[in-house]
């Protein structure tokens, strides 16, 4: 999950989560990127809520015990109900259906424990990082997937002008192209972060309880019984790791089934990958990046710097600073962003970043992770290409 994949993704990205970027890990497979991710498809119409359940009663919220969380279901809470009410107000679903699902929630200390930032003084490290995604067998999985999944991606490329090697890299980080989804209950790990986010880091509840309110509006779209979605311990789902909301706003039924499917159906997750990127800016044609060497001088690469990820400097006014860009750079016409990415001890890496670099970072919010996708879904290309 970088977010991880750690869910990376749009989870990352909407819940404001740190990636690690220090020395690998091994990734697990409870955690996904974003991501959570954490998505780009059709908004999920809500069908008629049917007959209404009866009403639970609210009782007093329990002594929670952390080692023992799955006898903690929220149905016994007035916090609880109350918040099943006013998610079934805002999404137009039943109340007492919204109460019958949510007192199936349980509180997962796992979530809690997970969700906060990485310690203090964690050194970033782009090498180590890198090292964790771009590897030999991720990217012989990538070409797999892009043999199975050509036409799709082919079909998303020519729609939305997304690269299919973009959109191979991305799920390949998010998820080692559906390895490592999550396995969390969706609705557990948004219920705890809604009810009991933990203290020492800043409140995010708000978000997660439109999230839950999302993933109820989605699962009662798509008749999914609210306890069988898996996903990381954000929330986020499928092979690209998209927060219910993402699927809901940007999802796209890609395969035409009547369906969308972010964890079972590939050309549903290639086509709302590639319709999340060109929503939030993607450039037909346009390059990420470019080479540079950054100023010698301080004072001149700070203030490339300042801007950090926001494209924010013509080709000419990099170069009045003192950074040297290779000749695409050079000619570029649009804003470019001095990115820096710290090796640990080692000097650090640099990269002129176009629109579609900061484009990618919409979908985590990390230059870190952009730079992945992007040299991961080039590597799988390569040997693609090799193998032939």
């Amino acid at each position: 999950m970088p977010c991880p994949l750690l869910p990376t993704g749009l989870c990352a990205l909407a819940c404001g989560l740190t990636i690690s970027l220090a020395a690998p890990a091994p990734v697990a497979a409870a955690a996904s990127t974003t991501a959570s991710s954490a998505s780009a498809k059709r908004t999920a119409k809500a069908k008629p809520a049917g007959k209404k359940s009866p009403r639970t009663t609210a009782q007093a919220k329990p002594t929670r015990s952390d080692s023992d969380p799955d006898i903690v279901t929220y149905g016994r809470r007035e916090d609880a109900l109350a918040l099943a009410d006013r998610l079934a107000a805002q999404q137009g679903l039943d109340p007492a259906w919204a109460r019958e699902q949510l007192a199936q929630a349980r509180y997962q200390p796992a979530v809690v424990r997970l969700i906060m930032p990485p310690p203090a003084g964690t050194a970033k490290n782009w090498a180590a990082y890198r090292a964790r995604f771009i590897e030999p067998e991720r990217v012989r999985a990538g070409v797999a997937f892009w043999a199975a999944n050509e036409s799709w991606l082919a079909a998303a490329e020519q729609r939305w002008g997304v690269p299919a090697s973009l959109v191979v890299g991305i799920i390949g980080v998010e998820t080692f192209y559906g390895r490592h989804t999550g396995s969390f209950r969706v609705l557990d790990a948004l219920a705890t972060l809604s009810l009991d986010f933990p203290k020492g880091r800043k409140d995010r509840s708000e978000f997660f309880s439109d999230e839950l309110g999302q993933f109820l509006k989605l699962a009662h779209s798509e008749q999914l019984p609210t306890t069988s979605v898996k996903g990381s311990f954000a929330g986020a789902i499928g092979l690209g790791q998209f927060m219910p909301g993402s699927i809901n706003r940007y999802a796209v039924d890609f395969d035409g089934n009547g369906h969308i499917d972010m964890a079972g159906s590939p050309a549903d997750v290639i086509g709302s990958v590639a319709r999340y990127l060109a929503e939030h800016g993607w450039q037909r044609g346009l390059a990420t990046h470019f080479a540079v060497k950054p100023p010698v001088d301080t004072t001149d690469r700070a203030t490339l710097l300042a801007p950090d990820i926001l494209p924010s400097f013509s080709a000419a006014q990099m170069a009045e600073r003192g950074a040297e860009l290779d000749a695409g750079g050079a000619a570029h016409e649009g804003p470019l962003a001095l990115v820096e990415l710290q090796n640990g001890d080692a000097a650090p890496s640099y990269i002129a970043g176009t629109q579609n670099f900061y484009t990618v970072t919409r979908y985590n919010w990390s230059s870190y992770y952009a730079l992945a996708v992007i040299e991961l879904g080039q590597a799988v290309a390569a040997l693609r290409e090799a193998t032939r």
